[in-house]
């Protein structure tokens, strides 16, 4: 199993490109089923999730090419009849997202049988409200042995749906079911993400209607069909962030390109408070810190355009350095504090208590074995050790290897001292 050994105390100084989203990517990909003509997606992630997703996408009867194009990588997926409405419990459990194809296939079949995702390490994360919203739109929903059995012969028919509370997933599912529905669909309470839009501004190309994505209320009125496209995946906000906070933690002066700021205001905003310097452009930005100590903040997370959940961990990270006491608190996900141990073990000072967690800065990091939990997680010991004396080793990096793409060359580019052992404990050529 392959580790990360980061030596700290590097600055960072140099360009980092950002890469196209991971959570819209794998929407994205699943809307390939709708269609039986090519969905060519550029700006397309290298990631183990993408990989996992193709895989399963494979066996229910779509090509999967992968290639460079003249903008970067990209991926061309061309289902042209589904083989196979089985989506196998081996594949699904390795990522919750893959759930997201029960919508498509019951929309252009009629019927699905799809594993239940099962656990997750950073809370409970429930399929109800997605079940409920294909039930709202006609689909006879089924449990069986961990299988979802459904069932639409005659197609789905539109309706209003309105979400309990805000789910990025349920909503994005939603609208890859209703797209071929028969009428109008109005979700209401709808998450209002970045990716959401990306999602909507695709399947428009694809032939959809679709409005009012990126507010609280989605419009689709369905179509018979829809046809193959171009779409360029946006860019990702959370490796943007990530990426920000590393730079910040470690010191120094990095330029994130390719990327948007306003996808991540809410933690600029908190790294200014901070006393980071952060000079937006219109592809990017550039954060500097040189020297000065950071401050104390706190921090809540909420759905977008809040503090993103994805970026609590890498902020926890930086606050282990701050002056003064910062208080975090996590509102979307009850059991994503497994970062904190972990933190603790390179000498932060981390008191959790249910949904809150409390930081006392230190005046060091010291470098030690950690291991991650989750992928989030999982980065921000990479985040921390930067700037801790010494050695860390990180462990479980095949977290890392679901969302970063080429972490290590994008670091390592900035002047980082990070490199890759693989699983038989010899460097990576």
């Amino acid at each position: 199993m392959d580790r990360i050994a980061i030596t700290g105390g590097a600055r960072l100084m140099g360009e980092i490109p950002i890469s196209g989203a991971k959570n819209s990517a794998i929407k994205l990909m699943a809307a390939s089923l709708l269609t039986d003509e090519p969905l060519r997606l550029t700006n397309m992630p290298r990631l183990a999730d993408t990989r996992l997703l193709a895989r399963l996408l494979r066996r229910l009867g779509t090509e999967v090419v992968e290639q460079d194009g003249e903008d970067g990588p990209e991926t061309v997926l061309h289902t042209r009849e589904i083989v196979s409405a089985l989506a196998p419990y081996d594949l699904v459990r390795q990522m919750r997202a893959s759930f997201n194809v029960l919508g498509p296939l019951i929309a252009r079949t009629g019927h699905a049988k799809v594993s239940l995702p099962g656990g997750c390490t950073i809370g409970a994360r429930p399929v109800d409200l997605h079940l409920e919203a294909l039930r709202a739109l006609g689909a006879s929903i089924d449990l069986h042995e961990g299988y979802v059995y459904a069932q639409a012969p005659r197609g789905l028919t539109g309706a209003e749906i309105v979400f309990p509370f805000v789910s990025v997933g349920a909503t994005e599912h939603a609208m890859l079911a209703a797209v071929l529905a028969k009428g109008g669909t109005v979700l209401k309470n709808a998450a209002c993400e970045p990716e959401l839009i990306d999602l909507a501004d695709c399947l428009n190309a694809m032939g959809a209607k679709v409005s009012g994505a990126g507010t609280s209320t989605i419009v689709i009125e369905g179509v018979e069909r829809l046809h193959g496209a171009t779409h360029s995946v946006i860019p990702d906000r959370i490796e943007t962030g990530t990426y920000a906070l590393a730079a910040a933690m470690a010191g120094g002066e990095v330029r994130l390109t390719r990327t948007r700021t306003d996808f991540i205001d809410a933690l600029l905003v908190k790294m200014e408070e901070a006393g980071v310097e952060v000079e937006r452009h219109a592809d990017g930005m550039t954060i500097r810190r040189n020297g000065t100590r950071l401050k104390a903040v706190e921090v809540e997370t909420d759905p977008y355009p809040g503090f993103a959940t994805d970026l609590q961990a890498q902020f926890m990270a930086l606050m282990t350095l701050a002056d003064g006491e910062s208080v975090i608190k996590e509102t979307i996900f009850e059991n994503r504090f497994m970062h904190a141990p972990e933190l603790s073990r390179l000498g932060a000072e981390i008191a959790v208590q249910g949904g809150e967690a409390r930081v006392s800065g230190v005046a060091a990091l010291e470098g030690a074995p950690v291991m991650a939990t989750d992928l989030r997680a999982s980065v921000s010991l990479v985040i921390a050790a930067l700037a801790a004396h010494g050695e860390t080793m990180v462990s479980r990096v095949y977290h890392l290897d679901r969302g970063f793409e080429r972490l290590e060359e994008k670091l390592s580019a900035c002047g980082a001292n990070v490199r890759r052992i693989v699983g038989d404990g010899e460097p990576e050529d």
